[in-house]
């Protein structure tokens, strides 16, 4: 399935909602969405040597039930990554996707992800997985995994779907900046869609000029596009911006302009990831 999408599940509570995201991709793109589960290594192995701990006389029966137990545990996985993926893909399906792959998988997520997305046009992920802090407003570790090695757009779904009509391209004027107008401007994924880039931070005249190239490279594409230049904070004003204005999607780059920022996720695009309530989409 060339261009397709993929949608990496976890059966977290955001596993439908990726779904729910990626079959809109699909629609869009008029793509095919492949279903991706990974049983991590740490899940799949034993929990460590335990037979020092076992007296002489019962080690050989304990360590035998310990196996059996081990073996039972590695079927249980398998089984429940099986239904992880069927129900994606049962998801998917009523949702009108039709063309539909179902992988599960063993070993390394981001070795595994990496093969798979050499074929894929979008990749789609859940902000935080079965085993994040929701409390701590913690970001799942495998996203930022994902988003610091996929060479695709990653689609960082919210915790519900809404139809999506209205963009936030957040503007710095750097690469990525420029890159996502790019992705707006050609892609068929965001076809039709309202388009606002914002600036966050006092006007001036480079700026100003940056952002009628990019505003009129959206409009001479088809969007109904605008610019708009607000104070702050880009980690809060931008998250205040989508509240106030009915932005239904993010759409920015994975790292600032610091090289330095280059080995994590930019402080902004996380902060915009963990706070806002609509799907964030990234490009390098």
């Amino acid at each position: 399935m060339d261009d397709k999408i993929i949608s990496l599940v976890d059966g977290s509570i955001y596993s439908q909602s990726v779904c729910e995201h990626a079959a809109w991709a699909a629609a869009q793109l008029e793509a095919g969405v492949e279903v991706m589960h990974v049983i991590g290594r740490r899940e799949a192995s034993d929990t460590g040597d335990r037979s020092g701990a076992i007296a002489l006389g019962a080690r050989t029966a304990l360590l035998e039930k310990l196996a059996a137990l081990d073996a039972e545990r590695s079927k249980l996985l398998q089984d429940q990554g099986r239904a992880i993926v069927e129900d994606a893909a049962a998801i998917l399906s009523e949702n009108g996707v039709k063309q539909i792959e179902q992988h599960l998988f063993r070993g390394d997520l981001v070795d595994l992800f990496s093969e798979r997305e050499k074929s894929a046009a979008l990749v789609v992920v859940g902000k935080r997985g079965e085993a994040a802090d929701f409390a701590g407003m913690h970001l799942g570790s495998n996203l930022e995994r994902i988003v610091r090695t996929s060479k695709k757009p990653v689609l960082v779904a919210s915790r519900a779907f809404k139809p999506i009509n209205k963009v936030l391209i957040a503007w710095d004027g750097g690469t990525s900046s420029r890159k996502a107008v790019d992705l707006a401007a050609s892609s068929p994924l965001l076809t039709g869609l309202d388009v606002d880039v914002v600036y966050v931070g006092r006007p001036h005249a480079e700026i100003e000029k940056s952002l009628s190239i990019a505003v009129d490279k959206l409009t001479q594409a088809g969007h109904d596009a605008s610019s708009h230049i607000v104070d702050g904070q880009p980690e809060t004003a931008l998250g205040a911006y989508v509240k106030d204005n009915g932005v239904d999607l993010v759409l920015m780059g994975a790292y600032g302009h610091s090289r330095i920022r280059s080995l994590i996720i930019g402080s902004t695009t996380t902060e915009m990831i963990r706070s806002c309530l609509v799907p964030v989409l990234l490009v390098r």
